[in-house]
Parts: C-alpha cells; sequence; structure tokens
C-alpha cells in the first residue's frame, strides 16, 4: 500500500472513528495548524530579513492595503468554520462535520476555509511588508494545499460520503465560485 493510500485510509479511520478519539485529536490538529502558520510567517520574514528585501510598502499603507484583504480571509474562515460547528464538526480533518456541509460558502465552493486562510496569509504578507510571504510562501502553500486536497483529501470524501460529494465535487469548484465547475 501506497503511502498516499496509507495517510487516506488514517484520515478515514480517524474521521469515522470514536467521538472520543476524534474530540482528543481535535487540539492536536488545531495546534499544529496554528504553528505551521506561525513558523511559515517567521520563516519569510527571516527570509526576507538574510535576502535584504525591501518591504513591499511603508506605513500607513500596508495597514491600507493588507486590512481588507485580511478582514476578508478572516470573514471566510469564520463563516466556513460555523457551519462545520452547526453540524457538529470542526476543520480538522480528523473531527469532520459527521455529513456534506453544503450551506454557506460551502454553496459557492468546496474549501472556502482554505480560501480565507490564502487571503489571511496573503493579508499578513502585506502588513508585515514580506516579498517572501507574498510572492512565495503563500503560492507555495496554495500549491500544496491543492496537491493535498486532491491527493488525499478528496479521495478519503469520496470514500466516507460517497456518491453524495462525488456530484457535489462535480458542481461547485475547488475554491473560486467564479470558476465553476464543468459538468457533464
Amino acid at each position: 500500500m501506497s503511502l498516499r493510500k496509507k495517510w487516506i485510509e488514517i484520515l478515514h479511520r480517524a474521521a469515522t472513528g470514536s467521538r472520543k478519539m476524534r474530540t482528543l485529536l481535535t487540539p492536536v490538529g488545531l495546534l499544529f495548524f496554528f504553528a505551521a502558520i506561525a513558523f511559515l510567517v517567521v520563516l519569510a520574514l527571516w527570509v526576507d530579513r538574510l535576502l535584504g528585501f525591501p518591504k513591499l510598502f511603508g506605513s500607513p499603507w500596508n495597514v491600507v492595503v493588507s486590512v481588507p484583504v485580511l478582514a476578508i480571509g478572516l470573514f471566510f474562515v469564520l463563516w466556513s468554520n460555523l457551519h462545520f460547528l452547526k453540524v457538529k464538526g470542526t476543520p480538522v480533518p480528523f473531527n469532520p462535520p459527521p455529513k456534506l456541509v453544503t450551506t454557506g460558502p460551502y454553496a459557492y465552493a468546496r474549501n472556502p476555509m482554505a480560501t480565507g486562510v490564502f487571503l489571511v496569509l496573503l493579508g499578513l504578507g502585506l502588513l508585515l511588508g514580506s516579498i517572501t510571504l507574498v510572492f512565495i510562501f503563500t503560492p507555495l502553500v496554495f500549491l500544496l494545499c491543492v496537491w493535498e486536497l486532491k491527493a488525499i483529501e478528496e479521495p478519503e470524501l469520496e470514500k466516507r460520503l460517497g456518491k453524495e460529494y462525488i456530484e457535489y465535487k462535480k458542481r461547485v469548484p475547488m475554491f473560486f465560485p467564479w470558476l465553476k465547475a464543468q459538468t457533464k
């Protein structure tokens, strides 16, 4: 069995396992996520300094440009989480909602929470004036996220939710509502 298939199986077992285990894994998943984001921001600032990159914007323009991006990103993250919490799920793949969520932002994009996270990273990069965070690490996180979703999360969702998820995937785009999925 390939590493990818093993990871899908581990994720599936955790997502369909006991409520107690999922509840225990949730804080670990959240801690890992926030630690990874913090590490990425610190790493980007370090690389900027190491390479002698100038700030993208001086004050107050960094705030003027970044606040709307951060606000929109946080809005998507919170709105998405609210719809997960309504059905007793979390954003952590080990403790997902027990059923497919297609309301709120999920009616327009399959991964609005990830879209929000990308916008938050971009907004932080703009706020901190980090060329590396804006032009290297945020696009890299986006590409890694697309790969992880396609290779691991979506196959697990298909396994757990079946035809309902497959049909949802056909009609709802991955991240951006204006990039409508093509149905045949």
